[in-house]
């Protein structure tokens, strides 16, 4: 039967909490040692703020995070300064990369990669700082430091592999009638990003494997979507409609301002597309969590018209007109081929993710009964994670240039983005088995589960991820309970 969902309307919560939670937390493990049972989900939901709730100030009450007990910042910053002295023995060991570099050439250096270089210094920060915070808080990752694509792993720039792969991707393009199959079958490894807009576009069903009719395809559609905005998207401010694109541009706004890819102006792209979408299929109108799945789309078409070293730091008012429409309609399209897929995610009470989170439960108990019991011992139920990874298709736990290769594979998959995504999130869970094992209260997994440190992933671990999520559904596909084909 269908339960209540916390968190339908404003997804479960973030790890960013709330001023009074930070003074608890900091006292020390005064309240923790009272309360060896573990605290129920609405007390810990009342100690907590939800991260859709927080406001402009939010900068002003993160600052209490930098809060630190004295002996332990001293501590630690002896540590640091012993560890970087050690560093500075072998100074020469740094030297080369940045002597070889040519003078005239302008190096974009992602927030993530800068964050990677800092990693062993964090390690010592963190693990000195374990007694005072559960875990260490993810960062907020701007837009443009996560979309950094194919050398995120610190991969070399094209192999010779990756050479044929692309080329065989350009052969199968230019044939007269693309063979979908066979494009499938070489997406799923990862689309190179020479040829991603084209390809997502053809697996999404946006375009007909006829290359001759895609041109026209493209003009027709494009046009089409400008109807809509026509026809209503001057109804947005009538009684009918006024809740639902308020709802919107609250969203698009609140989140949306803090993407440098998208200059305050250009939101209104975002809030055009999701509106005509909501309107347009009034069974689930418009539910958070929907704004987030049209981001790689635009990316991955905006890449189409930005060179790779520019895309980080391109700002889109330098494209024409006619480019940012195409760049609008196609995402606009592509997103509503997504959402064909998984519409029963965004109906009422989204009877899809709770189907889906409860055949997550069933799937782990049989994979990882460890993990199971571990939940049930301290009264984690899988809703209070696992809504937000189905209805936001993991974008919130992952840096964008992973949910990008993600698509690429879930768009070559039968059913990738409703089916398959169950078994990527059991993959998923169960990578952090030793992690979850080892917190022993429900605040502490509650925490963990909201904070995976992922921020350093790129299409490696990404690629691991898949292989084992297609592993399991080989293995778990037809099992009892899970409801799946």
């Amino acid at each position: 039967s269908i339960q209540p969902v916390y968190g339908a309307q404003h997804p479960p919560l973030d790890p960013r909490l709330t001023k009074s939670f930070i003074k608890e937390r900091s006292k020390g493990n005064v309240l923790l040692m009272k309360n060896k049972k573990a605290s129920s989900f609405h007390e810990f939901a009342r100690n907590t703020s939800d991260a859709w709730d927080i406001g402009d100030d939010e900068d002003e009450e993160f600052s209490s995070f930098q809060t630190l007990n004295s002996k332990v910042a001293k501590a630690t910053a002896a540590q640091v300064l012993e560890n970087h002295s050690k560093l500075r023995v072998k100074p020469e060991r740094a030297q080369p990369a940045l002597s070889d570099m040519p003078t005239n050439c302008k190096i974009i250096k992602s927030s993530s990669e800068a964050q990677l270089a800092r990693a062993p210094e964090d390690a010592c920060v963190r693990s000195a700082l374990h007694k005072q915070q559960s875990l260490p808080l993810r960062p907020i990752i701007p837009l443009v430091a996560r979309i950094s694509d194919q050398n995120a792993s610190g991969a070399p720039p094209m192999t010779v592999r990756e050479k044929t792969r692309l080329e065989k991707f350009r052969q199968l393009l230019s044939s007269h009638n693309t063979d979908l199959d066979e494009l499938r079958k070489c997406s799923w490894p990862g689309v190179p990003r020479e040829v991603r807009p084209v390809t997502w576009r053809l697996l999404s069903g946006y375009l007909p494997a006829n290359k001759e009719r895609r041109k026209l395809t493209l003009q027709r559609k494009r046009e089409e979507y400008f109807g809509f905005i026509e026809q209503y998207y001057d109804s947005r401010n009538e009684e009918h409609h006024q809740d639902t694109y308020r709802q919107i541009h609250l969203h698009i706004h609140r989140f949306g301002c803090k993407m440098e890819l998208l200059p305050p102006q250009h939101l209104l792209i975002f809030e055009r597309i999701l509106f005509i979408w909501a309107i347009r299929h009034p069974a689930s109108g418009y539910v958070q969590g929907i704004n987030d799945l049209v981001t790689p789309f635009f990316v991955v078409f905006l890449s189409e018209y930005v060179a790779e070293e520019d895309v980080e730091n391109f700002d889109v008012t330098n494209l024409s007109q006619d480019v940012l429409r195409s760049i609008e309609a196609d995402s606009f399209w592509c997103m509503s081929k997504l959402l064909d897929g998984i519409q029963d995610n965004y109906t009422f009470a989204q009877p899809g993710i709770q189907k889906k989170v409860k055949a997550l439960e069933e799937l782990v108990s049989r994979i990882d009964e460890q993990v199971h019991n571990h939940f049930r011992k301290y009264e984690v139920e899988y809703l209070q994670f696992a809504f937000r990874w189905m209805n936001n298709l993991l974008m919130r736990e992952l840096p964008l240039r992973c949910t990008i290769r993600l698509w690429d594979t879930y768009q070559s998959e039968p059913e990738g983005f409703s089916h398959f995504h169950l078994y990527v999130c059991a993959a998923f869970l169960i990578k952090w088995r030793k992690e979850i094992l080892d917190e022993e209260d429900f605040q502490g997994l509650l925490m963990l589960l909201q904070n995976l440190p992922t921020i350093h992933w790129g299409n490696e671990e990404i690629g691991l991820l898949l292989a084992e999520a297609y592993r399991l559904k080989y293995m778990f596909a037809e099992g009892p309970g899970l409801g799946l084909p």
